[in-house]
């Protein structure tokens, strides 16, 4: 994941000569295989339901045929972050060497990825089903100097592009534009990208409840390891595990309810089951960007071409939506902790939305209404994309998993979820201010202090929109810390 975070700036990667070997030997099967007369898919035969015609008589118009007729998506560009995220997926999968491609396919990616390059890539176009066909088509045909690309984050002609990055137009023949683009990459990215940051998040979740448990006064016996070591599910032990060391050292103050709401009292249950959901996804990624995603894949050892479906991008498209379920049930949880910490019938009796002279000024009420228009719209775009199956292709692709939407749904999620996380720090922070005491557990503490370090209170009222990014900024750094430490 940490690679694929990396990618989003110039990054050096190696071809040793094991994968350099490896390619090189796939590559001269197939130009055997092909000077034998054996029938290879895209090599010798139309594309997808055209499969039973055969394709140009060239190599390079065949690639040109193949990059032509894909190149048709729609839609705003997908940030560069992702598309360099499945450059590096996609050269990963190709450097196993069962793709056929020539190893200067493999130069030229490693090559691109050492600047600032990044193919415009539209975000609609792929079903996840023949791997993400149009986006890579996209991708490709950039890397080619035609249409837009980024450089040093401005959008301009590819061709440019690639003279302002030292790179040049990539050359292709036989089999490379097929091996390009016949990968769920961008799928396997974005969720990876998704999960780098929800990994992040869901820490987060936990501190912040930890923050609120403890400038609220709460006892702890919501995290009691008898209690949870009775509800038998070890990520929610872990989870209470990791709220015990954040609040210890906190001193209840005595006067709050036998028992607290369930925004408090179930985080453990809560951000136990987000856990163990977590971790089965994240599995599921890591095995689809270290695999190996095409069609058909050739083992020279063996004397094998074997045509089948390992561009299907089923487990991801699971895992992502499975990702979307828990990154918005982590959102329901922070929206409620916040409405919790505005209300002043349930916080411990500070003003309402945190406002030094209610009436005069109104603290964090417009950074609520904005989180409750964050966690609506996450909601509403939480339907699993998995389900949604639409026969295409002329029945070729007669089922397809969607997996591209999944995983950049998630990620767009995971991007909503900080700014619900940015948005309850700022009224953590706030309340300080208003009269709520300091946390007392020396973990919670210690946020604290970077927050009010980079928060100013709330008076008077001023424009918050800066205020909220810049909290889950250091949220972010906070938790990327700790997790370095671990």
């Amino acid at each position: 994941m940490a690679d694929l975070e990396a990618a989003a700036g110039p990054v050096e990667v190696v071809l040793g000569p094991a994968t350099r070997n490896r390619v090189a030997e796939g590559r001269e099967f197939v130009m055997r295989c092909l000077a034998e007369g054996r029938p290879i898919y895209g090599a010798t035969t139309g594309f997808g339901p055209l499969v039973g015609f055969s394709g140009r008589d060239e190599d390079t118009d065949q690639c040109e045929n193949l990059l032509s007729h894909l190149t048709a998506g729609q839609g705003p560009d997908l940030p560069t972050s992702i598309v360099r995220a499945a450059t590096l997926a996609r050269l990963s999968s190709l450097a196993r060497g069962r793709s056929g491609v020539s190893v200067s396919v493999l130069d030229a990616l490693a090559e691109m990825l050492k600047t600032t390059f990044a193919p415009a890539v539209p975000r609609l176009g792929s079903v996840g089903a023949s791997g993400d066909l149009v986006p890579l088509a996209h991708l490709t045909q950039a890397l080619k100097g035609r249409g837009h690309a980024y450089a040093d984050g401005v959008r301009q002609d590819a061709g440019d592009a690639l003279a302002s990055c030292g790179l040049r137009p990539l050359d292709l023949d036989g089999r490379d534009a097929l091996g390009l683009v016949n990968g769920v990459s961008l799928t396997a990215a974005a969720a990876g990208l998704a999960m780098a940051q929800f990994i992040r998040s869901h820490r987060i979740a936990g501190l912040l409840s930890a923050m609120l448990a403890d400038q609220l006064g709460c006892g702890t016996d919501f995290c009691d390891h008898h209690l949870l070591e009775a509800f038998g599910h070890p990520e929610a032990i872990a989870e209470a595990a990791d709220l015990r060391a954040r609040l210890r050292g906190t001193r209840p103050t005595g006067d709050r309810p036998l028992q607290e709401p369930y925004t408090i009292r179930c985080v453990p249950q809560l951000l136990g089951a987000v856990r163990a959901s977590l971790g089965q996804a994240r599995d599921v990624i890591l095995r689809d960007l270290n695999g190996i995603s095409d069609n058909p894949l050739f083992f020279p050892e063996d004397n094998l071409v074997v045509h089948g479906g390992n561009f299907f991008g089923q487990p991801v498209a699971f895992a992502a939506d499975t990702m979307t379920t828990a990154v918005v049930q982590t959102g329901n949880l922070a929206e409620r902790q916040l409405d919790l910490l505005v209300d002043p019938h349930r916080n411990g009796g500070l003003p309402p939305v945190l406002a030094t002279e209610p009436g005069r000024q109104h603290g964090v009420q417009g950074v609520q209404i904005a989180a409750t228009a964050i966690i609506a719209d996450m909601r509403r775009s939480a339907v699993p994309a998995s389900l949604q199956s639409l026969p295409t292709n002329l029945h070729n692709q007669d089922i397809v998993p969607f997996g591209t939407q999944a995983a950049l749904n998630a990620f767009d999620q995971v991007r909503s979820l900080r700014l619900l996380h940015g948005s309850l720090a700022v009224a953590l922070r706030q309340a300080i201010h208003v009269g709520a005491r300091r946390p007392t557990a020396p973990a919670c503490a210690d946020v604290m202090e970077r927050l009010m370090d980079a928060i100013a209170p709330i008076e008077p009222d001023r424009p918050l929109h800066e205020d909220v990014r810049r909290a889950a900024d250091v949220l972010d750094d906070v938790v990327a810390s700790q997790l370095d430490n671990d």
